[in-house]
């Protein structure tokens, strides 16, 4: 009988840093592999923010920070927050955490009771319905496609609402999908939570400034809901900040005391140096972001025109983030050298071990007809790797 608890037994193992890991594991073979697996930018993190931390040790900022953040943090979150989003929040509303993956989990862990409903659109980052299992949380999931850009409507949404909901949880820009929501596909869903002020709203926004749209929209913006949205955002996408560790909630006193409280019998506060790299960020500008985000958008025309390509592979063109997700259904019963295709992680696992390409399978993300590659790789790699893919999938038959 194992000595591990139910609740860690029950909990999955994250599918993008599992085939990360393999792809790892084979590249130390000798193996070429080029991995479109993680979502992590390629760029380096600008030399102003890089500056900041080093200043901040030779300053002494090593010592134990207040577990919900140092104020001028917070207050830099509250002025971006107004200036780029039009948001007021006060800096008592913002708890800063040890990545956005901690935000999630403070929030979640904090509204979710055992059997209460948290509702998730599919496709879904990786890690939301396991906090919600972790929670004790039940899972209720609103399925879309790729035909419909992978965005819900406001009639579905009621549809999946019931007395026992307690959570929504979405993202936009969309991890997996890249699917951006416009004001209007907002306002559409605010008007159903309206009606509903028993559900709270996550909103995860960290890919907020890789957007090819238009400007980022959040749902926060609508006052009569305003004070059951709990934002998610940081660092580490926009600013290539992956390896800090710092994200965030704005929400409202009242949860952001929660949240406090959840993280300081956890892991207290974040790193004092990265807190201060993450001042120097948002009080830097966004020409670095920007530049990125041009290059982002080059990467996507690029490997949207590949894809698009390949017989078989139904894509469509993402407006944000740095994924692809397109339904790979046609070669399920596919085979090639006596092995067959049943699933979406199956071809995963074929792609790494005959193409050499390391996706994930979209069974983790809740849509099993698809496979996640993200184009946050240089150009020359992104072309290589739909080369390799196109082959690869060539083969089956």
């Amino acid at each position: 009988m194992s000595a591990l608890s139910t609740r860690i037994q029950n909990l999955s193992e994250s599918a993008t840093i599992k085939m990360a890991k393999l792809g790892r594991e084979l590249a130390a073979k000798g193996v070429d592999v080029i991995s479109l697996s993680f979502g992590e930018p390629d760029f380096h993190t600008p030399e102003h923010i890089k500056e900041a931390a080093k200043q901040a040790m030779d300053k002494n900022f090593t010592y134990y920070t207040p577990v919900a953040g140092y104020p001028e943090l917070r207050k830099a979150v509250v002025a971006k927050l107004k200036n780029e989003n039009n948001l007021d929040y006060d800096f008592g509303d913002i708890v800063v955490s040890t990545g956005a993956k901690q935000a999630i989990a403070n929030a979640v862990l904090c509204l979710v009771n055992p059997g209460e409903e948290v509702i998730i659109p599919t496709p879904y980052w990786v890690s939301y319905s396991e906090v919600v299992k972790l929670a004790e949380g039940k899972s209720v999931f609103i399925n879309t496609t790729v035909d419909t850009n992978f965005k819900i409507t406001p009639e579905q949404l009621e549809a999946a609402i019931t007395p026992n909901t307690k959570l929504f949880m979405f993202s936009s820009p969309c991890n997996p999908t890249g699917s951006v929501y416009s004001k209007d596909e907002l306002e559409g869903l605010a008007k159903v939570f309206e009606k509903y002020p028993q559900v709270y709203i996550l909103s995860d926004e960290i890919y907020e400034h890789i957007n090819f749209v238009d400007k980022h929209e959040s749902i926060a913006q609508f006052d009569y809901i305003k004070d059951r949205v709990v934002i998610i955002n940081g660092w580490s996408k926009a600013f290539a900040m992956t390896g800090w560790r710092i994200g965030y909630t704005a929400s409202t006193k009242e949860l952001a005391a929660a949240f406090d409280k959840m993280q300081g019998q956890v892991t207290s506060g974040t790193c004092s140096i990265t807190q201060r790299a993450g001042v120097a960020a948002y009080e830097g500008g966004l020409e670095s972001v920007l530049e990125m985000r041009a290059e982002f958008k080059k990467r996507r025309d690029i490997v949207y025109k590949l894809l698009s390509e390949i017989d078989g592979v139904n894509v469509n063109l993402p407006d944000g983030a740095f994924y692809f997700f397109p339904n790979v259904t046609s070669f399920f019963g596919k085979s090639y050298n006596g092995r067959v295709i049943n699933d979406s992680d199956d071809l995963s696992l074929y792609l790494l071990e005959e193409g050499h390409v390391a996706t994930v399978g979209g069974d983790s993300f809740g849509d099993p007809s698809s496979i996640r590659l993200s184009y946050a790789a240089a150009e020359d790699k992104l072309i290589e790797a739909m080369r390799r893919l196109k082959e690869a999938l060539g083969k089956l038959a």
